[in-house]
């Protein structure tokens, strides 16, 4: 048994002086439930009582190499010897947005923020400038950033969001102003039909279309064949910017994301997280044309969008990406733990639906099909959890929430893949 009073003891502590004792609300589990980290070093994590895990969470997927990579600290510490900020561009930054380029196949021009909610929040003001219109189509479960012009349909029970045919958008939070709504059209993913249909309606008032490739908040539900391709489409005959958030796909599937997995090229496309391993960096960028109205009567910036330690940590991560086999071994290993839990689950006759790729995925229970988060909601999320509760007393730790993906990293070893697959076998026995 894992030994969880001192994280209860620190979470005490916490919660007198932070509201929930954390800093973001989705690293809050539970009264007295809550973990606290001491120390990560390549795939494992050890909590404040010294208990080890095999670390799925990767920091919500930021850790692409492996917790504290000595290549990628060791440039920034090398950088951050010689200044962190500085009211002035480095050529750093331009090493950075040159191998961007380079990498990801619809991108012409970047500008570097500090988050992906900066990222997404900068490209929706750029695509609102670019077509002179202001409303934005998302879809439900997707999760863009916390910023008051996206976070709506993204965690509410799906029977507030109404009809398919004529969905309700539902604020994410109290103090997003109702007034936002006006300006926001929310769909069910790969609704084929429904995204025509609105189209058709209102394509000439609609900015944007941003979407994720798959649905890193939601269950990293797969788009349907031909969705994103519909979306390209339509959005280019209706003048749209089709915006597409790579901020976890983003150098996680593949070395170009979801534009070169899916031989897709939107307008914009936003970064972060895998970017720089786990260094405050991302990114926004796309088509010259669009890019290129910044700084003519359209504002970005950001006094730490240049901060040393982001913009080295990109440094380091993409030269890697660049040289050594991260992605291929990545999937290889991370498709070896799919594959077994599949194994797992049909052995023990427990449906279990499988999306997200082998970086990034994960699983619904006792459902036939998902493909929105419509259908997400009515899997056995209650036995999700128990399962997940049961492998951290074992060691194996997949986040305590059944929307996260299961990140896996470059650190990761088969050792590791072994273990979790044992503990999982043995634990779909036992809890039913």
């Amino acid at each position: 048994m894992k030994n969880f009073e001192k994280n209860a003891e620190i979470q005490k502590r916490a919660e007198k002086v932070l509201p929930l004792g954390v800093n973001s609300n989705f690293r809050y589990w539970g009264e007295g439930i809550t973990p606290y980290v001491k120390k990560a070093k390549g795939s494992h994590l050890w909590d404040v009582g010294g208990n080890e895990y095999i670390d799925y969470r990767m920091a919500f997927g930021p850790i692409i190499l492996g917790h504290a990579y000595d290549s990628v600290d060791e440039k920034v510490i090398e950088e951050v010897r010689s200044g962190v900020l500085f009211a002035m561009t480095g050529e750093l930054e331009l090493d950075v947005a040159e191998m961007m380029v380079e990498m990801c196949p619809g991108i012409d021009m970047v500008r570097m923020a500090c988050s992906g909610t900066e990222a997404t929040m900068h490209a929706i003001r750029v695509a609102r400038a670019y077509t002179g219109r202001e409303i934005i189509l998302k879809f439900e479960g997707n999760y863009h950033g916390f910023h008051d012009y996206t976070l709506w349909s993204t965690y509410a029970p799906t029977e507030a969001y109404g009809s398919r045919r004529s969905p309700i958008p539902v604020p994410a939070s109290s103090g997003i102003p109702r007034s936002l709504g006006e300006k926001i059209i929310t769909l069910p993913f790969n609704d084929f039909e429904g995204f025509e249909r609105v189209i058709r309606s209102f394509g000439d008032q609609i900015a944007a279309v941003i979407t994720e490739p798959c649905q890193g908040n939601c269950g990293a539900i797969l788009p349907q064949p031909g969705f994103l391709e519909l979306i390209r489409q339509k959005t280019t005959e209706h003048g749209i910017v089709f915006i597409l958030d790579e901020v976890k796909t983003g150098f996680r599937i593949a070395n170009g994301g979801a534009q070169e997995y899916y031989n897709l090229k939107p307008d914009l496309a936003t970064y972060a997280k895998a970017l720089g391993n786990g260094y405050p960096v991302a990114a926004f960028g796309g088509k010259k044309e669009i890019m290129s109205i910044i700084g003519h009567g359209v504002s970005q910036g950001g006094t730490y969008t240049n901060n040393k330690p982001g913009i080295a940590g990109a440094y380091a991560t993409l030269k890697i990406l660049k040289t050594e086999p991260v992605i291929e071994t990545i999937n290889k290993r991370g498709g070896t733990l799919m594959t077994g839990l599949k194994e797992i689950f049909e052995d023990n006759d427990i449906p279990a639906v499988f999306n997200g790729y082998p970086g990034m995925f994960t699983f619904a229970l006792g459902v036939d099909s998902v493909t929105c988060q419509r259908d997400w909601s009515a899997s056995d999320r209650d036995y999700y959890l128990r399962l997940a509760e049961a492998a951290m007393e074992r060691g194996v730790m997949p986040d305590f929430d059944t929307r996260e993906p299961w990140f896996h990293s470059y650190s990761h070893t088969d050792a590791d893949i072994q273990k979790t697959l044992e503990v999982y076998a043995e634990i779909v026995k036992t809890i039913r």
